[in-house]
């Protein structure tokens, strides 16, 4: 993609794949009213017109989650909090594409394929609003690239070496588990990469010679890792047999650790790369892009001594990353219980995006139609979820009743019978007091700052709420709800949760779509 008309068709994808983010007032991620509230009071932790300072504090160690929630935090203090989530999650959607892009052109491939990932920025991952994983994920293909520079570009290896540090410190601040994934990746990048000087290089010492730069470009981030692995795993863990959230017994023992059988991994592959919307129009995307690659690998397979060699080394290279990721998704178990949840889960988007990208059509006279082809997938995915986005937020549009008729620094339990929405397969209310007690300054029944990956703590005590915010039928008024003064109840009418204390010691205040506002008296 070389001339000014494939620039613009490149540009113009970007957009494209980035505009669902900006057509609608809520955004169809499970955990982001989470994520939003962590950063509220991270940015407004003195703020005395909320419960902030008195419940919370900042939590000085290292975590794998700083990025996402510090960076935001700063955007907050030029944009509105909202607006400033939806730059971040611009950056992702398109970072994702480009530097999957400057992998390519690094193994001196053709950059048009990195288009075609550009529908895995949405799906599994990003439905749960997982957003500090998702956003590792444009630093974790950047990595590889810097890596491959600091081997081959003999004139710039210790540019391209500081780079590597910088990109993967970044990534570990975002989520350990992508750094997990350049445990095995930059190894295979370094034992499959061939350097100038092994052309005359004898022995192992002066082969190890030219890969010293890029060997010293990955010691800050293992150095940081080692320190956060003593700080996290040196801790006793918190060993509760079938407590939501805690771990069963030791870290890896096999009451701790959650697994899916190959065949249920299968069968969810290409589920999970597009399962937002419950009609599956999401899917027409990820068909469009799958049709994309195989007509790009028939055409290269169909006219090999046309296309050019330069690259072939390169793409050995790629596919082995892919294969790695798709390994750990099929390898690694499903949950470690009070660590990592849907831990091998996330990978199926990174090994999507590597392999289509292995897509061989290096014939010229195809690079620009396969290229369009590419951006008309961005195309298709941006007019099917822009609109299932808009659905969605109009279905959302109920969170504004109850944020208008909840007190400033209200204590907002979370009663979520019915978490479901009738657009996208996600629970997507389930942190519906989130919502609230962000807008009004108050503090909801569960909270990240509760879980040792948040940038926050509780001062005292936490809250006291159920063991799962995922089952309300749980509550116990004398010991849990007494706290509170104001519950938020949805899939379930007032009266048969609250029983005759309707009557005395609560009252209904508000309803909005398919859920109420309860207030004590």
């Amino acid at each position: 993609m070389t001339n000014d008309n494939d620039r613009l068709v490149y540009v113009a994808a970007l957009v494209l794949g980035a505009l669902p983010l900006w057509v609608s007032a809520w955004l169809p991620m499970v955990d982001l009213p989470q994520h939003l509230y962590l950063i509220s009071v991270l940015h407004r932790l003195d703020d005395p017109t909320t419960v902030y300072p008195e419940l919370f504090a900042a939590r000085h160690a290292l975590t794998p989650y700083l990025g996402y929630y510090y960076l935001v935090s700063a955007l907050n203090w030029l944009l509105p909090l909202e607006v400033a989530n939806r730059v971040f999650l611009t950056a992702y959607v398109v970072g994702l594409p480009l530097s999957l892009g400057f992998l390519l052109r690094s193994l001196r491939r053709p950059t048009w394929p990195s288009l075609l990932a550009i529908p895995f920025a949405y799906g599994d991952s990003f439905g749960w609003g997982f957003v500090n994983y998702c956003a590792a994920l444009p630093l974790t293909l950047a990595c590889c690239g810097f890596f491959v520079r600091a081997l081959e570009d003999v004139p710039r290896r210790r540019a391209w070496a500081a780079a590597l540090a910088a990109c993967l410190v970044a990534v570990l601040l975002f989520h350990v588990q992508a750094f997990g994934f350049l445990a095995f990746g930059l190894p295979w990048l370094l034992v499959t990469t061939v350097v100038p000087e092994d052309a005359t290089a004898k022995g192992w010492a002066e082969r190890l010679r030219p890969r010293g730069w890029a060997l010293a470009g990955v010691v800050p981030g293992v150095a940081l890792f080692l320190g956060w692995v003593v700080l996290r795993f040196g801790e006793p863990p918190d060993i509760q047999p079938g407590a939501p959230w805690k771990a069963w017994g030791p870290t890896f023992s096999p009451q701790n650790l959650a697994w899916k059988s190959f065949a249920q991994n299968r069968a969810e592959l290409l589920d999970v790369l597009a399962n937002t919307l419950r009609d599956g129009s999401d899917r027409w995307a990820l068909y469009g892009v799958g049709a994309v690659a195989l007509a790009a690998w028939a055409a290269g397979l169909a006219r090999p001594g046309k296309a050019q060699g330069v690259g072939r080394v390169g793409a050995v290279r790629l596919v082995g990353l892919g294969a790695l990721a798709l390994a750990l998704y099929f390898l690694l178990p499903f949950d470690i219980r009070g660590y990592v949840y849907y831990l091998n889960t996330r990978y199926a988007h990174l090994a999507a995006a590597l392999l289509v990208a292995t897509a061989p059509a290096t014939v010229p006279a195809l690079r620009r139609p396969l290229a369009w082809a590419a951006a008309a997938c961005a195309l298709v995915l941006a007019v099917t979820l822009s609109r299932g986005f808009r659905d969605f937020s109009r279905e959302a549009s109920e969170w504004r009743g109850l944020v208008a008729a909840t007190p400033p620094r209200a204590r907002v339990m979370g009663l979520v019978y019915d978490p479901g929405s009738r657009v996208v397969r996600f629970p997507v209310f389930i942190h519906t007091a989130a919502v609230l007690a962000r807008e009004r300054g108050g503090v909801p029944n569960f909270t990240f700052a509760s879980t040792p990956h948040s940038p926050l703590r509780y001062r005292g005590q936490t809250p006291p709420t159920f063991p799962s915010e995922w089952r309300p039928q749980e509550l116990d008024f004398q010991t849990q709800g007494a706290w509170y003064d104001t519950f938020v109840v949805r899939g379930a009418h007032p009266a048969q949760v609250f029983g005759a204390r309707l009557q005395s010691e609560f009252a209904v205040v508000a309803q909005s779509g398919r859920s109420w506002l309860v207030r004590r008296r």
